[in-house]
């Protein structure tokens, strides 16, 4: 009899070179027993090594060749549109990357029994009365949350195994790209720019690494239905942001605390948003660490 554990897993990751992609990346190449696959619009992988192809996921005939091709057991979907603003004026393109896109990852995931693990926002709340569970009525404020809703609803309506994970605020150790939230304060703060930081729109935000464990466990126990993944605390982001510049002894005096209509952007936010996590907790055992531990890994990792 063939230990179940000997036979290798195929794993595809799409949107490999986004800031989770890089992590899931790293994790997974260095795990034992998988194959990995991946891919992103980019030409090439950020992660050195890396088994890649290039795939936009509007493009329905690149989809299938490459997953008929690699016949993967699991497809993690980090893909996405994910500019907010633009959302507003480039819907167009918005709905065929974060719906059309979707659709078609998950029309040939179910061809060939794929599990597809696709990753969505608390953006499809509208932020009245949060943190909120998995089994909370959306109602998206924005174009970018409207269009995150059409992807969870075409993956339930499409026949595939899945697994949806809700996640807010990501920051983490990720090597290459624009700097996550963590960083650019940093960053700007060490440049002695002055930044304003909303009071009004609350959150868990994300460490990276604990939502890739968060994967690996729904890949090891085959875990499928909706999952929220977030931090241990709910803090408005002018919180999270004198909590970052204590523990990296940054000028706080630079940190201008304003409401978001000040802002004016394009597109609402949902205001008192989050995820509770209870669910992740129970049936995934998942351990989210404290916001502190993260910022000393992040500094150990980037020399911050």
């Amino acid at each position: 009899m063939i230990n179940g554990d000997l036979i290798k897993k195929r794993i595809l990751i799409i949107g490999s070179n986004g800031m989770l992609g890089q992590r899931l990346t790293e994790f997974f190449q260095s795990a034992q027993n998988i194959e990995l696959m991946c891919a992103s619009t980019e030409s090439e992988s950020l992660i050195s090594g890396a088994n890649y192809k290039q795939l936009d996921i509007r493009q329905k005939n690149k989809v299938r060749e490459i997953i008929l091709d690699f016949f993967p057991d699991f497809i993690i979907n980090t893909a996405a549109y994910t500019n907010v603003d633009k959302s507003e004026t480039e819907r167009e393109i918005a709905w065929k990357v974060n719906v059309n896109g979707v659709e078609n990852i998950a029309l040939y995931s179910w061809t060939i029994d794929a599990h597809l693990i696709h990753i969505s926002t608390d953006y499809i709340f509208d932020g009245k009365s949060g943190p909120y569970t998995e089994d909370a009525k959306p109602n998206p404020i924005c174009y970018y949350g409207r269009t995150k809703l059409a992807s969870e609803n075409s993956i339930r309506t499409s026949g595939v195994r899945f697994t949806i994970i809700r996640s807010n605020v990501l920051y983490g150790a990720a090597k290459f790209g624009r700097p996550d939230f963590v960083k650019w304060v940093i960053n700007s703060l060490r440049a002695g720019e002055k930044i304003r930081i909303v009071t009004d729109q609350m959150g868990n935000p994300t460490y990276i690494d604990d939502l890739v464990c968060a994967i690996r466990t729904i890949i090891e126990f085959k875990k499928e239905g909706v999952y929220n993944i977030g931090g241990t605390e709910m803090l408005s982001r002018f919180d999270f942001t004198q909590r970052i510049a204590d523990y990296f002894q940054l000028e706080k005096v630079l940190i201008k605390p304003i409401l978001t209509k000040e802002l004016n952007q394009p597109a609402l936010r949902p205001l008192k948003a989050g995820l509770i996590t209870l669910k992740a907790e129970t049936e995934l055992g998942y351990k989210p660490r404290k916001i502190e531990e993260t910022f000393a890994l992040m500094k150990k990792e980037l020399n911050l």
